[in-house]
């Protein structure tokens, strides 16, 4: 299960903030999201649309990229090159604020709350 939390920052902007190995989840969000609620609506339909297919969809943001299938959301950074090396060393490539996995559900659960708290926080 992920921890998450909605804060505002000195500018009045939204941050999430998310439980340790779900950091890129919460970069998504203040990243690419932002206010844009079309954007969460788009993944959500998305989310709803490839449910119980084996079809994918991918979107990429200014710094991060979410792919989603029927089951689970990765989130990674655009930056995030893997060379073969650091490939064959197993998980050393492997950093939390660039790369997120998470279930689908989870996540969507997490969408909801931001928009719900965007819609009081106004």
């Amino acid at each position: 299960m992920m921890d998450y939390e909605f804060l505002r920052d000195i500018t009045g902007n939204v941050k999430v903030r998310m439980s340790m190995g779900h950091e890129a989840v919460g970069h998504w969000f203040n990243e690419e999201v932002k206010d844009n609620l079309a954007l969460l609506s788009e993944v959500e339909q998305a989310a709803e649309s490839v449910k119980g297919s084996e079809r994918q969809w991918q979107k990429a943001g200014h710094e991060y990229t979410l792919w989603l299938d029927g089951e689970e959301v990765m989130i990674r950074a655009n930056q995030l090159e893997f060379s073969g090396d650091e490939m064959e060393e197993g998980m050393s490539y492997y950093d939390e604020e660039s790369l997120s996995l998470c279930g689908v559900e989870d996540f969507l659960q997490v969408a909801s709350a931001y928009r719900e708290f965007l819609a009081h926080n106004r």
